[in-house]
């Protein structure tokens, strides 16, 4: 019996330093990214945003200078009673030292201690002293240096000059507490002198601890307040925006419902304030609006009925002009040549007029959105050959040559043959039309979404301001120009109509004297969208 493997544990190593640090600036990018998105998408927020930020940094400014001017009070505050207190001290130590007989080291040593306790006794608020001699006071007094909470270690050079040359009484300075604490302190000095002795300097050592608590009290207490009157301002500011953007919500929804036809939609009035007003006035602009849409959707409805059925009534009467028409026509040879000529016309012209007759049902029913499109998998490339044998008599008689180059690919695709048939003819038609007798060019190409048919021309070509127009009903780039194919002024037209109920493009590239190029592309599916073209366009191919 075969034993079955044991398990075996693979413990991943560490994520490299590198890879957490782009990993995080990654994080910290899309959050940037989202929020500037938010930003710029949302009124709300901007608003919100700028009141909030502007409003911090005047509290911060407010802050920052209420901050320091109590500070700045409650330093001078407590420097004016040290100075005091210093002052007092100062001048029991001189009294006692004048009124003083002692001469002896011995009574000069209780009279110092005696001196110190007066000093410490006066200067309550004092955390230390120190007593030493001047620079010039002999040293063979008997007066000793004295230190107590070790004031002597604060004491700088430039504050011992400043006292013993100093003219002030006396002299403090800004220093930190020798206990290792870190608060702030102040010490003060002055000169006494001693009878029989010289020059001494007494320093007192005052902490600030407490001063330094009271200001970061103030602080924080500012900072907490500050911090809550933002939130507050934030709140007030949400509120306020609320009524203004709610408004604006609605009018732009309403806007929207307008645009997508729902034309009885309105914006609720309410009051008597500029919203109101604007309220108003946008209602009034919505139906004004439905009134004009309303009454040309009426005119084209008249518009296409009278279309519809002038071509349904003169169906029949044609009907008859072309049965006698075709009679003339097939018996000219025995007229006379005026008679003859004139029996050509009327068989020409009334073949122009059923195609005329056909091209304005048919535009007709497009205006009315009443076209049906069968659907079949056609090869596109086919169709282009069977639509080229057609129209190659006439080509022919004008001097062009057509030629069609199909590189390969997938030209199969669904749509209606029959459509797209005459879209065919119609551009060749015109190629031959305005192609001066030139070679024509019939490209046919395909890729994995759309394939593409393009008719290219050498002929007189349009100018940029024609070729916008091309598309036209019944407009002609040069209308004293002789056709020859027939044209009812409508082709270019249906043929766009084509393109756009396959869900394609119909696209025109043109240069005076160089010739056009027309360009259909159709998605493989009718109505699948699809990317570029598989035929390049206009210069892009020549070039």
């Amino acid at each position: 019996m075969t034993s079955l493997p044991e398990p075996r544990t693979t413990t991943a190593g560490p994520i490299p330093f590198g890879i957490r640090v782009s990993v995080l600036r990654g994080r910290v990018s899309e959050f940037f990214v989202r929020s500037g998105r938010a930003f710029r998408r949302s009124l709300e927020l901007r608003v919100i945003a700028i009141t909030v930020g502007l409003s911090a940094i005047a509290v911060a400014s407010i802050g920052m200078y209420m901050g320091y001017s109590i500070g700045d009070g409650l330093f001078e505050n407590r420097v004016q009673q040290v100075e005091e207190e210093a002052a007092r001290a100062t001048t029991v130590a001189q009294n006692t030292f004048d009124s003083s007989t002692a001469v002896d080291d011995a009574s000069l040593s209780v009279l110092q201690q005696s001196v110190l306790d007066d000093v410490t006794a006066v200067a309550t608020s004092a955390s230390g002293l120190s007593f030493q001699a001047g620079p010039d006071t002999p040293v063979n007094i008997g007066l000793p240096d004295a230190d107590r909470g070790g004031a002597r270690s604060v004491i700088t050079q430039a504050l011992r000059d400043d006292v013993v040359g100093g003219s002030q009484p006396q002299y403090f300075q800004s220093v930190t507490m020798p206990d290792g604490s870190g608060a702030p302190g102040i010490v003060v000095g002055s000169a006494v002198t001693v009878p029989g002795a010289g020059l001494y300097e007494l320093y007192l050592l005052f902490d600030l601890s407490d001063v330094q608590q009271t200001l970061s009290f103030v602080q924080s207490t500012l900072w907490i307040g500050g911090t809550l009157l933002l939130l507050l301002i934030a709140g007030i500011a949400f509120v306020v925006v609320q009524f203004v953007i709610s408004p604006i919500r609605i009018a732009a929804e309403t806007s929207r419902k307008l645009a997508a036809g729902q034309l009885e939609e309105r914006i609720p009035v309410r009051g008597d304030d500029v919203l109101a007003t604007l309220a108003q006035s946008f209602n009034g602009m919505a139906d004004s609006i439905q009134r004009q849409i309303t009454q040309l959707a009426g005119l084209s409805r008249l518009q296409q009925r009278f279309v519809s059925d002038v071509s349904h009534e003169l169906r029949t009467p044609l009907t008859t002009i072309r049965l006698a028409g075709d009679v003339l026509y097939d018996r000219r040879d025995g007229f006379d040549p005026t008679t003859a000529r004139t029996a050509e016309l009327l068989h020409t012209q009334v073949e122009r007029f059923e195609l005329l007759l056909a091209d304005l049902l048919e535009i007709s029913r497009y205006d009315a959105q009443a076209v049906d499109i069968e659907r079949e998998p056609v090869n596109l490339v086919r169709l282009a050959e069977d639509a080229i044998d057609d129209i190659r008599s006439l080509a022919e008689r004008k001097g062009s040559t057509l030629t069609l180059t199909a590189p390969g690919g997938h030209f199969e695709a669904e749509m209606d043959p029959r459509r797209i048939r005459r879209v065919t003819r119609n551009l060749l038609s015109n190629a031959v039309e305005h192609g001066e007798g030139r070679p024509i060019e019939v490209i046919v190409d395909s890729n994995t979404d759309a394939v593409a048919l393009a008719v290219r021309d050498h002929g007189v070509g349009l100018s940029e301001t024609d070729a916008k127009r091309v598309f036209d009903r019944f407009w002609r780039a040069d209308p004293s120009r002789q056709r020859t194919t027939g044209g009812t002024g409508l082709g270019l037209a249906i043929s766009l109509e084509d393109a756009v109920l396959h869900g394609g493009a119909l696209d025109v590239w043109s240069v005076k004297g160089e010739g056009s190029m027309f360009r259909l592309t159709l998605p493989r599916r009718i109505g699948a969208p699809f990317g570029e073209s598989p035929v390049p366009f206009g210069s892009e191919k020549d070039g």
